[in-house]
């Protein structure tokens, strides 16, 4: 009766999947793909003729407008008026490619002068309008 125990303590179902023999077999194919991806780049060898192929990109002119505390228009650090930058913008607007316009601002100007220049810079077609600030050093204000 002893033996009889014995057997039905060995007898239970397995109800677990044993996860090993899948691990091992994507292994095996992971390692397979491996070292057959690229051998299937170079299946047919193409000797492809040579040609002197340069791009030619232009880069558009960039121009620096400023504003200084008082107001003031600079163009490329030169001192002009309104009605001076809505002529200039005019020309450069007519350029291809258009230039890029970077304004600069100083942080203590009214921000009505500031909507002058873009608004010009609008009215006369130019697409490209950034602003340039200064990067913030450690987050300090």
């Amino acid at each position: 009766m002893g033996f009889n125990n014995e057997l039905d303590n060995n007898d239970e179902v397995m109800s677990e999947i044993n996860m090993t023999p899948l691990v091992d077999v994507m292994l095996v194919l992971l390692i397979i793909f491996i070292i057959a991806m690229p051998l299937l780049n170079q299946a047919i060898k193409i000797d492809l003729p040579k040609a002197d192929n340069q791009t030619t990109s232009i880069s558009p002119e960039t121009i620096t407008l400023s504003v200084n505390e008082s107001g003031k228009l600079y163009w490329n650090k030169q001192a002009i008026s309104q009605a001076v930058l809505q002529q200039k913008l005019q020309a450069v607007a007519q350029q291809q490619p258009q230039p890029e316009i970077h304004l600069r601002g100083d942080r203590h100007v009214e921000y009505a002068y500031i909507v002058r220049v873009m608004t010009a810079v609008r009215h006369a077609g130019i697409e490209k309008l950034g602003f340039i600030t200064e990067p913030m050093a450690n987050n300090k204000k």
